[in-house]
């Protein structure tokens, strides 16, 4: 038996956050990891031969987020700005600045008006009726399928609302080296202050009463401490029994299980292709509006739709992206059945055959976070039920489990890394009661 002041289960971005916080005012604390890595939905592929500082999970710092640029400062880990043109192909032709929706002011005038929530489907339903915005609204639900990764059927229009109003376009960076540089400086003070860290360590079983905590390995390892913060992705929480990653609570937590599934959380693909040269600022394909030289993002209507480059770096890397319900539709689809969409839907586009382009690729990797376990998905977003959800979620039981995870999060920076850590620290303040 392992003793603790804390314990902390999972070290993804949340359960780093809060070790890191506890462990630096003394704190005896202990993180279990079921995966054999840190980081969670943070993956940095670093391979010299292949991939340098390629991300299969959290990529860009979305805004001057406070919390991720002062840890990025005190670690001394550089950053810098990302971003560059934004491209449309639709009907054999390439658009620049097409990051806007047509109709976007008015959708978000009607949402300024907009005063008891409703889903964003009924929103839509009963404020663009009309034939006339149909192309409208199919691009809103793609949007908010796509980058929000949610059901528009449960997602909540206020909290689109809120989230849209707020989007900071022109302050982008990435971090140089990869988002795994910070998740190593909080694991390392971490350890530099005493916590302890365990790789390959799935909880099976957490035994508590107020005061104490028993937390049973699917190994047989049992630790023990006063006090727990779970830190697991909400795909773990809301996964069936059946799967590596589910948690029997003696006795049972009836309330806070009933909340966390009233959370909703989104689906993800994201596909890393590494090619021989930058085929896509080949000048001498047709293009509008000039060439793809400066090209960040690229929209389409393929089977992957969204395409990023490195930009302002010139890379020969392009990252796809298929999120929400046709990334959940995809659980279960091999790898390479989805590489070769990529390369089809790239084909498309660039009028390349799919053989050639896999003929220019050096590396791939395919991240089907939904399929991942552990993870089981993307990342959360509200539903009509999310704020009586977290009033219940944010009340420690006991003052003994308490619970963190970018889903806890209540401000403007849903989804992202800046959430997760907002979370880990507030919950370890919630536990000093600072």
């Amino acid at each position: 038996m392992k003793n603790a002041d804390v314990l902390v289960i999972g070290a993804g971005a949340a359960g780093l956050m809060a070790a890191y916080t506890l462990a630096k005012v003394g704190k005896k604390v202990t993180v279990l990891e079921a995966c054999n890595r840190t980081g969670g939905r943070i993956r940095t592929i670093d391979d010299t031969m292949f991939f340098k500082h390629a991300e299969l999970g959290a990529e860009f710092v979305h805004g001057n987020l406070p919390i991720t640029l002062q840890l990025l400062r005190e670690a001394g880990i550089a950053y810098h700005p990302a971003g560059g043109e934004m491209w449309q192909y639709k009907d054999g032709e390439f658009t620049k600045d097409a990051g806007m929706i047509e109709g976007w002011d008015l959708l978000m005038k009607k949402l300024d008006e907009l005063q008891a929530d409703i889903t964003l489907q009924k929103f839509l339903d009963k404020y663009f009726a009309d034939k006339r915005f149909d192309a409208l609204k199919d691009s809103v639900i793609r949007y908010a399928n796509g980058y929000d990764t949610s059901d528009p059927a449960r997602v909540s229009a206020l909290a689109l609302r809120r989230e849209w109003q707020n989007e900071d376009e022109d302050a982008q960076y990435r971090i140089e080296g990869g988002y795994c540089k910070l998740i190593s400086y909080l694991t390392d003070v971490c350890k530099e202050y005493g916590g302890s860290i365990y790789l390959n360590a799935p909880v099976s079983q957490v035994t508590w009463q107020a005061g104490t905590v028993k937390a049973t390995t699917v190994d047989g390892e049992s630790y023990e401490a006063k006090q727990v913060i779970f830190a697991i992705p909400l795909g773990v929480w809301q996964a069936p029994q059946t799967v590596k990653g589910y948690i029997n609570f003696l006795p049972p937590i009836t309330e806070q299980t009933t909340a966390l599934n009233k959370l909703g959380f989104g689906a993800i693909i994201k596909v890393l292709l590494q090619f021989d040269e930058i085929f896509w600022e080949n000048t001498s394909m047709q293009k509008q509006d000039g060439n793809l030289e400066d090209m960040a993002f690229l929209f389409t209507d393929e089977a992957i739709p969204t395409w990023w480059t490195q930009a302002p770096e010139h890379q020969p890397l392009l990252t796809g992206w298929l999120g929400g319900a046709a990334a959940a539709k995809q659980v279960d689809t091999p790898a390479e059945k989805i590489l070769q969409q990529s390369l089809q839907s790239l084909s498309n586009v660039f009028n390349i055959s799919a053989e050639a382009l896999k003929g220019k690729l050096i590396a791939w990797h395919v991240a089907n976070w939904t399929a991942d376990p552990y993870i089981y998905g993307s990342y959360a977003y509200d539903t009509l039920d999310t704020a009586a959800a977290l009033t219940t979620l944010k009340q420690p039981v006991a003052n003994t489990l308490y619970f963190a995870g970018e889903f806890m999060y209540q401000g403007t920076a849903m989804g992202t890394v800046e959430a997760a850590l907002t979370s880990g620290l507030d919950t370890a303040k919630q536990l000093l009661k600072l």
